[in-house]
């Protein structure tokens, strides 16, 4: 008859099993990643462009935004603390509009993530509001899907506008604002300003990279 086996060859024993099972989920993992990781890039792709598409008509420019852009650094006029991307239109070849992302680290419950399209000559094309965590009901207005107010900024510029007027109507400035709720709609606005800012501080530097022939759309 067989020895009773020692505590020694059945821990061995439940080690190689833990390990089979380890393998074979690591093995799986990597499978399912790497057949939903196209699908997932695509979605991704879709929802920027939806993004985009809002501030920035398709019909402006000729290449492929997602494929035509250059990385920012952290910026404190962009409020960022890790490199973004900044997306350039071209109609043509010939720079239209650059699409940066902006947060405004100053809003009543924490930072504010937007989208800022700044038109080639330093007019804002359009701006919407990514994810925050602002008080529901008097925070979520500067969603575009709960109220107009994110369209207050466009056509806005610092030709247009001087720099006392970017602030709400309630410290002296241009910008409406939500009765009872004035520090969301203040940090976006500077956000927004600042975002001005940075364009004109790097304008060059945005628009003047090469553009890749399979950025461009037929």
């Amino acid at each position: 008859m067989a020895g009773k086996p020692t505590p020694a060859r059945e821990s061995l024993r439940t080690a190689m099993t833990l390990l089979g099972f380890a393998v074979v989920g690591t093995a799986l993992l990597a499978y399912v990643f790497s057949v939903t990781r196209g699908a997932i890039a695509e979605s991704e792709r879709r929802e920027k462009l939806a993004l985009i598409n809002q501030i920035l008509p398709h019909e402006m420019f000729d290449n492929d935004l997602l494929e035509d852009s250059v990385e920012l650094p952290p910026s404190g006029q962009l409020g960022t603390d890790q490199p973004t991307l900044a997306y350039r239109a071209r109609r043509q070849g010939r720079p239209v509009a650059a699409v940066m992302e902006a947060v405004a680290p100053d809003g009543y419950s924490g930072r504010i993530r937007m989208v800022v399209a700044v038109l080639e000559n330093g007019e804002v094309a359009g701006v919407r509001v990514v994810a925050h965590k602002e008080t529901p009901g008097l925070g979520d207005y500067i969603e575009i899907a709960k109220g107009p107010w994110i369209r207050v900024f466009d056509g806005a510029s610092r030709e247009r506008y001087r720099d006392a007027d970017w602030k709400v109507r309630k410290d002296g400035g241009r910008f409406d604002h939500m009765a009872g709720a004035t520090i969301t709609p203040r940090a976006v606005v500077k956000a927004v300003r600042r975002a001005l800012e940075y364009y004109a501080d790097n304008r060059e530097r945005i628009l003047a990279a090469a553009v890749s022939t399979r950025g461009t759309r037929p």
